[in-house]
């Protein structure tokens, strides 16, 4: 039976034109690249790494876009908004939102001097550069942005992300109260409708919120479909595992039993990580969705000995050298050099880099 399905979901590709279209069987191999991904454990490493960057940046990071948000008029907007995106946390939530504030609270911007507000600013920034490098990872993408890059690029996010999460947020709240609303459910049928709305609503703006990330972070150009693809099955795991993980906070009492005051710290890092890895599966999906020959190359377990990668190597520059010689029609490409050899294009790469780095190419 096992056999049957993986033949049935690995005998379609998706990188052949001419075949018949099947996007359940392309999704049923996405979900299997992903799950591989997951148990080789660079998924969940990567986001225990997050977690602990985000508990050093978090307060600076609010620290800076308060001090944007002020400008806005909305600052006083902040523990409410917190409130709602903890929510998952239950209780807890009021709690940990008002203590993230009073540290904001304590932090004087204006006596901290030069100095301390580029520290801030450093802070944030560092944040940024290690979900690009999560998002670098999952995307296959050997290099960076350069210096130049990160500042201006970064420095967009840390002013402009924050006044469209409040305003995102403080729309939705209002919602409820408006004129409009309150005169649209006196109208038949329109308080059903706009029940279902306020329901769909926080799927909508997660499946937003995660397709301006994917698009913006990854240090290559992502096609807005994949985002979007990726974005959607994200949104729809996070706000599904919110709920499910307010039902387990607030059906569980051992933690506060055993772990006391630091319960309600533990609860906050547990939904991080899972906010992270569902950011990150988000990611890997959006990457495997553009680049479909991923999926063909990694079917397969990939383990090559140091003599064999030697051999792969000596042939790699034996094919440039004819190719450039004219004794030969392949187009010395990487795509083409894999292909030709019969070995995963990531592999090719990292050796082809070396001989470069190394002057032999």
């Amino acid at each position: 039976m096992l056999e049957q399905l993986n033949q049935y979901i690995w005998s379609y590709n998706a990188c052949d034109a001419s075949g018949v279209r099947s996007p359940w069987r392309h999704l049923l191999q996405i979900v299997t690249m992903v799950g591989r991904d997951l148990k080789d454990g660079m998924i969940t490493l990567r986001a225990m790494s997050l977690v602990y960057t985000t508990l050093l940046a978090m307060v600076p990071l609010l620290a800076v876009s308060i001090s944007v948000l002020k400008g806005f008029g909305v600052h006083d907007q902040l523990e409410p908004t917190l409130v709602r995106l903890l929510a998952p946390l239950g209780e807890q939530s009021i709690e940990i939102s008002a203590r993230i504030v009073g540290f904001v609270d304590n932090m004087k911007i204006g006596v901290l001097g030069a100095v301390g507000v580029g520290l801030l600013i450093y802070t944030s920034i560092s944040l940024i550069q290690k979900i690009e490098s999560a998002f670098n990872y999952t995307w296959r993408l050997q290099q960076g942005r350069s210096l130049v890059q990160r500042f201006s690029d970064y420095l967009s996010v840390i002013m402009v992300g924050p006044v469209l999460i409040f305003s995102a947020v403080g729309i939705t709240a209002s919602l409820g109260s408006h004129q409009i609303v309150e005169y649209l459910n006196t109208l038949p049928y329109m308080n059903d409708l706009l029940r279902l709305f306020g329901k769909l609503l926080p799927y909508v703006l997660a499946i937003a919120a995660f397709t301006f990330v994917y698009l913006l972070v990854p240090n290559t150009r992502v096609k807005f479909g994949s985002a979007l693809y990726g974005a959607v099955i994200a949104g729809v795991l996070w706000q599904t595992s919110g709920i499910l993980f307010a039902s387990f906070v607030s059906g569980s009492t051992s933690y506060t039993a055993i772990y006391s005051g630091f319960a309600i710290m533990l609860i906050f890092m547990i939904w991080l990580y899972l906010s992270w890895i569902i950011l990150l599966i988000g990611a890997s999906i959006s990457s495997y969705h553009q680049n479909p020959e991923q999926l063909q190359q990694k079917r397969i377990d990939f383990h090559l000995s140091g003599r064999l990668r030697e051999q792969l190597a000596l042939q790699a520059m034996v094919n440039i050298a004819r190719a450039y010689d004219q004794r030969s029609a392949l187009v010395p490409s990487l795509e083409n050099l894999a292909s030709y050899q019969r070995v995963p294009v990531a592999a090719l790469k990292r050796m082809l880099e070396a001989l470069q780095h190394d002057g032999l190419v």
